[in-house]
């Protein structure tokens, strides 16, 4: 073989990288199929958690305006805000949370103020503390029962908060009037100075042992706490109430305040949301709520809240899972929104992994069947060119055989192939040659 001939027949054409346009043709199928799995998996995944919520506090001065400042601590560490929004009570809490635009997330709700029948799309998150009862008179008296209270004045909270609800729940079950005055509005620090000035005679309130008016009015001589005489009935016919007992001496050991055990009733402050909040928000407010509520109290051992007493509303299954075993996994090494990305993408990678396995296997060979075609439709030109001049060997048709064959010799040398396929490629330009060879045997036999 002479040697311009040889250059023609070895010559290596330029593009020995993979061809992109190869690599899509034969990867469409295959990235198709995973962008379903994506789309599919992406439906299922939760979104991202909000920023800032929002939660209902009740007034300024209550302890439910308290605990919930030192909730927003707690999530301000993990980059949520939480936005409180005083209002007047437990009843304007519960209301808010029914109303769907009212923004209120989040709400303190004093045990049977709500129940879940009355609102189905609100679930609980557990109960926080005790809010016993307090009724106070003034010193001296010697009282027990409600119906002792009958002719008195009263305060007992405004319109729309919890304590006013059940203190009127109290007195109507013991057959005294609904107090109607102004100063039966009164709450808090503005009642005890009431109850002190001799304003009013009695003052209720419901609120945990830790609010101010309590601890004023527990250390204060010229105020007696009424200890009730039927704890045991008042629990068995409202089921939202409890039997509980301030300890002799709880209050103060050094001056043995109260100076005897005390027998209160007791509802719970429960902390209600939305069945639609957030998971990951629920669980960080589980965990504020166990930072903020497991102490020990007047009333209550370290660790007995919070607790998923609540009978009003179902439980959040969230919040019982963590309750029961503590953070979720990853958030127990990763930070809050590390965590959640981590979490999220799992439900993403999982199915597409699965796709991505097989699909790994079959895609060299979608591959190697792009570029083997690109050599193979060439064989089929040629054969057909062959067979037309074995069949048709006529000399005026010889030059334009032979321009074919110069055209798919042409089209050969301008194909762009990976360096692992070049062999096929070398085959292909031999059986060029061949046919070539062929075409001038004929052509120069007939010419002799």
């Amino acid at each position: 073989m002479e040697t311009h001939e040889r250059q023609r027949l070895f010559r290596i054409p330029h593009g020995e990288r993979i061809s992109l346009r190869d690599m899509l043709v034969a990867w469409w199928p295959a990235l198709l199929v995973v962008a379903a799995g994506f789309a599919f998996a992406w439906h299922y995944v939760e979104p991202a958690p909000p920023k800032k919520v929002t939660i209902a506090t009740g007034t300024e001065d209550g302890a439910y305006y308290r605990y919930a400042a030192r909730y927003g601590e707690i999530l301000a560490r993990n980059g949520i805000t939480l936005e409180l929004r005083k209002t007047s009570g437990s009843v304007e809490n519960f209301d808010l949370l029914l109303e769907p635009h009212s923004g209120i997330d989040i709400a303190f709700v004093q045990g049977g103020v709500g129940d879940g029948e009355r609102a189905p799309g609100l679930v609980s998150l557990g109960s926080m503390y005790y809010e016993p009862i307090w009724v106070f008179c003034r010193a001296g008296e010697s009282l027990n029962l409600f119906t002792q209270l009958k002719g008195r004045r009263f305060a007992i909270g405004p319109e729309g908060s919890g304590t006013r609800r059940l203190s009127l729940t109290l007195l109507h079950a013991n057959g005294l009037p609904i107090p109607n005055a102004a100063e039966s509005a009164l709450t808090g620090n503005a009642a005890a100075n009431a109850l002190l000035d001799k304003r009013v005679d009695i003052v209720i309130l419901v609120a945990a042992a830790e609010a101010d008016a309590i601890k004023t009015l527990l250390r204060d001589p010229r105020v007696r706490l009424l200890s009730f005489a039927r704890t045991e009935a008042y629990s068995r016919q409202f089921p939202y109430l409890s039997s509980v007992v301030l300890p002799r001496g709880v209050v103060d050991l050094k001056s043995d305040q109260p100076r005897e055990d005390v027998h209160l009733i007791a509802t719970t402050a429960n902390l209600i949301v939305r069945d639609t909040l957030h998971p990951a928000i629920v669980g960080l407010l589980a965990a504020a709520a166990k930072e903020v509520h497991s102490a020990p109290g007047m009333l209550q051992r370290k660790d007995y809240f919070p607790s998923l007493m609540d009978v009003d509303f179902p439980a959040s299954p969230v919040a019982a899972r963590f309750y029961r075993s503590g953070p979720p996994f990853l958030q127990r090494y990763l930070p809050f929104w590390a965590a959640i990305f981590v979490d999220r993408m799992m439900v993403l990678l999982v199915p597409l992994i699965a796709l991505a396995l097989p699909l790994a296997r079959a895609l060299p060979a979608l591959y190697d069947w792009r570029v083997r075609s690109r050599v193979y439709r060439h064989y089929g030109e040629l054969r057909f060119l062959e067979d037309e001049i074995i069949g048709d060997p006529l000399p005026e048709k010889m030059a334009k055989y032979g321009e074919r064959l110069d055209r798919i010799d042409e089209r050969v040398n301008r194909l762009h192939i990976p360096l692992a396929y070049h062999y096929q490629l070398y085959m292909l330009r031999q059986h060029i040659e061949l046919v070539r060879g062929r075409l001038a045997k004929i052509a120069a036999a007939r010419a002799a």
